[in-house]
């Protein structure tokens, strides 16, 4: 019987010997840096970490409203580290961005993983405004991504699906984290329609509104594209609420395309401007004869007279084309510039 009492301790002893082995794996899992979104908005991140003498970024790392994830598993080393971070393209109004001033090498179309390179446009990629976090600890560190709501992870996970069930075209209301009787009856209605579960987990439902919102802002809105081999700086111009607008700049790639309004285009008139980098001369657009205001760095401009009064100066923008089925897609070629000058933008 000594014995018998003497085995089962020894099993016991084995046995709260491998529990805390799993506890400790567990929590060797959990280690490293990561980034939680207290935000309203489905969020793509980019990290940059010290690597010998250089900095490798690596990207996109998805981001559920509320969610968190483990960007860099340990042990982590006590140095600067570096983040920048986008909403997805589901979520209207714009790219809203979470960054900082160390400009850092990213591609912007897919995952990625590079040593960042001193020229990002030379690899076709693109520079971006990371922020600097300094990790002072080895075994774990959170960054999180905050907008002007104070949101908890809770919260932030409802009001990410309350601003999906809008962006997705099921309901409209506002987005606060409270789900009351109107948005659940929008979840089951969209469940429904689109052949779901009524136990479809919150994440799937998340994915789910998300890749609605992206095929429905498709199909609306304004974009200008660049088809020369040079960068263009572009921005556009158009009737508004409060009478005629300019916005600006979007930056253009070789080759590459930006949304500049998601929303279903209203009136015939929108205008154009681009400023096209051509060695150390810029090339504006020849065909260009209505003037508004523009800034010398990201702008929103009522109004289009006496720019240089407001500390503006006046730009030649070419008229585009009316809309197609609320939607218009303006491209820029080579034949559409005059002739180099030294203007600078």
């Amino acid at each position: 019987m000594a014995q018998v009492r003497s085995f089962l301790k020894i099993l016991g002893v084995l046995a709260a010997l491998v529990g805390f082995g799993q506890v400790a794996a567990a929590q060797d899992r959990n280690d490293g840096w990561s980034l939680c979104n207290r935000t309203s908005y489905i969020i793509e991140a980019a990290i940059g970490r010290p690597e010998g003498k250089g900095i490798t970024v690596e990207g996109w790392i998805k981001l559920q409203p509320g969610s968190c994830k483990l960007a860099l598993p340990g042990p982590l080393e006590p140095k600067f580290h570096f983040v920048y971070a986008r909403t997805s393209s589901a979520h209207r109004g714009g790219v809203r961005e979470w960054g900082g001033n160390t400009d850092l090498c990213v591609d912007p179309t897919g995952s990625f993983s590079l040593e960042s390179p001193p020229e990002c446009a030379a690899m076709g990629l693109e520079s971006r405004g990371f922020r600097a976090v300094e990790i002072t600890r080895r075994t774990r560190w959170m960054t999180p991504f905050t907008e002007i709501d104070n949101y908890d992870a809770e919260k932030a996970r409802a009001a990410g699906i309350q601003r999906l069930l809008e962006e997705a075209g099921v309901v409209s209301g506002v987005v606060d984290g409270n789900i009351g009787h109107k948005t659940r009856a929008a979840i089951a209605e969209f469940l429904k329609k689109n052949g779901l579960p009524s136990t479809t987990s919150e994440a799937d439902l998340i994915d789910f509104l998300e890749q609605v919102a992206k095929e429905r802002g498709r199909a609306v809105g304004f974009t200008v594209c660049n088809r020369t081999k040079n960068r263009i700086w572009s921005a556009i111009a158009r009737r508004g609420s409060e009478g005629w607008e300019s916005r600006g700049w979007w930056m253009l790639e070789a080759g590459g395309c930006s949304r500049v309004l998601d929303r279903p285009l209203s009136g015939q008139e929108h205008y154009v401007y681009g400023e096209m980098e051509d060695g150390d001369t810029t090339r504006t657009l020849a065909k260009a004869s209505d003037a508004f205001c523009v800034g010398r760095s990201k702008f929103a401009i009522i109004g289009r007279d006496e720019c240089e009064a407001s500390a503006y100066r006046t730009a030649l923008f070419q008229a585009a084309p009316p809309p197609v089925d609320r939607k218009l897609v303006f491209e820029f070629f080579e034949r559409d510039f005059a002739k180099a000058s030294q203007n600078e933008r």
